[in-house]
């Protein structure tokens, strides 16, 4: 049986240029050219330009919530919606629902990275950064410990908790059948950000977090807490859900998953 809420969530970040202007005294150039700066730092610094934590900015963040038997999909606030605002709304469903969250590579990048921005922007989170003050069954099961499982990062789990043995999330997903990477890859997010892209960018950040829920259901079958029956039944439910809701992009994803099934 799953646990009674859930939520898989998924981030897209591009460079925090407004924090590089001040860092770097970079005032007077466009977003283009301080993010420009700031990858060939970073790729002078580790031969790579992923930036450091820190430095992202957060632009989107999808959620799939199962909750009272029923799923849902969507990217939290609107297209014009600050980084702020954003944050604020993930941190207070989980103040709401206390779900079990889900992610792939969450805690080696998108909580980190919300930690930095939530700081920068004096967002709350009483219960997410409780580890028993408050609520004692925290104590054994919490948010920010590794091995607990109130957030279920898959990534680190399936891997063992071994950095070497990580895998990502588009390859695990075409593996079990499923859709993987619609529409963009991480890589293109800052050029659909330059370019004005915020729907596209929410659409993709949506389809990710798709992929993460459903590798989860598959974890689930895998530890016991589904069986066969139960593991069909919630990737039905999961399919009805993106035939009710009609949006293209979902509905590209499901075609894709189920070949149409609604």
């Amino acid at each position: 049986m799953l646990p009674a809420t859930v939520l898989a969530f998924d981030i897209e970040t591009v460079p925090d240029v407004d924090g590089a202007r001040r860092l770097l005294d970079l005032e007077g150039l466009d977003d283009r050219a301080v993010g420009e700066i700031l990858f060939t730092r970073r790729r002078q610094a580790t031969g790579s330009d992923f930036l450091p934590h820190h430095l992202q900015r957060v632009v989107a963040i999808a959620a799939v919530l199962r909750h009272e038997g029923q799923v849902r999909v969507w990217a939290l606030g609107g297209p014009e919606a600050g980084e702020a605002e954003l944050i604020r709304r993930f941190f207070d469903g989980i103040e709401r629902y206390a779900p079990v969250l889900v992610s792939w590579n969450g805690s080696g990048f998108d909580l980190p990275v919300l930690h930095y921005r939530a700081l920068v922007h004096g967002v709350q989170a009483p219960r997410y950064w409780d580890t028993g003050e408050d609520d004692q069954s925290f104590r054994w099961n919490n948010y920010l410990s590794r091995y607990h499982q109130r957030h279920t990062d898959l990534m680190d789990v399936l891997g063992a908790y071994q950095a070497r043995a990580g895998a990502p999330l588009d390859e695990v997903a075409v593996l079990l059948g499923l859709p993987g990477k619609m529409g963009m890859r991480g890589g293109d997010v800052w050029g659909a950000w330059l370019a004005g892209e915020i729907g596209a960018i929410r659409d993709y950040c949506e389809t990710d977090a798709l992929n993460t829920y459903l590798v989860y259901l598959r974890f689930e079958l895998l530890r016991g807490r589904l069986d066969p029956a139960g593991y069909e039944a919630e990737c039905e439910r999961v399919a009805r859900a993106l035939a009710a809701d009609g949006r293209p992009h979902l509905a590209a994803f499901l075609r894709r998953w189920r070949g149409g099934a609604g």
